[in-house]
């Protein structure tokens, strides 16, 4: 058995694509759009797992963005507590984290510890941030920073 990908459904394909590659940093590596189904796949990967992508060697996730209907109307998803969340490692938990709340990004559990915090996607996704290797020195203002909302 092989994991391939986690899908998630997007009311707004250009909204996530923002978030997921330009203030997260992955990247698209295939798109598949399907006029009589009505459909659009876009596959993303880690940047560091770009390469392995090319060869399906990496997970990846998969945002479906269903096409409105003919009267311009498109479903609304909702996220249920059980999906839990998606999780990446990064280089700097506290760069990373400042970076995403400068693009107007929310930090609902913010890195405190130096390795681990929260966000979530334009469409309610819970996403983990872990710290690379050791967690780094706890710093202000995490460390005084409250949580918000729910993750």
């Amino acid at each position: 058995m092989e994991y391939l990908h986690t899908m998630i459904r997007v009311k707004d394909l250009d909204a996530n694509l923002n978030f997921f590659c330009n203030q997260l940093g992955m990247v698209e590596t295939r798109r598949y759009e399907n006029e009589r189904g009505r459909f659009t796949l876009v596959f993303l990967a880690a940047e560091s797992d770009e390469a392995r992508a090319s060869e399906s060697k990496t997970p990846l996730i998969e945002l479906t963005y269903n096409w409105p209907d003919d009267h311009g109307e498109s479903e609304t998803y909702t996220v249920g507590r059980g999906f839990g969340h998606l999780a990446y490692r990064v280089d700097d938990i506290y760069k990373k984290c400042e970076e995403l709340q400068q693009a107007g990004v929310t930090i609902l559990r913010p890195p405190r510890d130096g390795h681990m915090a929260f966000i979530k996607s334009p469409e309610g996704i819970s996403i983990e941030l872990l710290q690379k290797g050791d967690s780094l020195e706890p710093k202000e203002p995490w460390v005084s920073m409250t949580n918000t909302g729910t993750w």
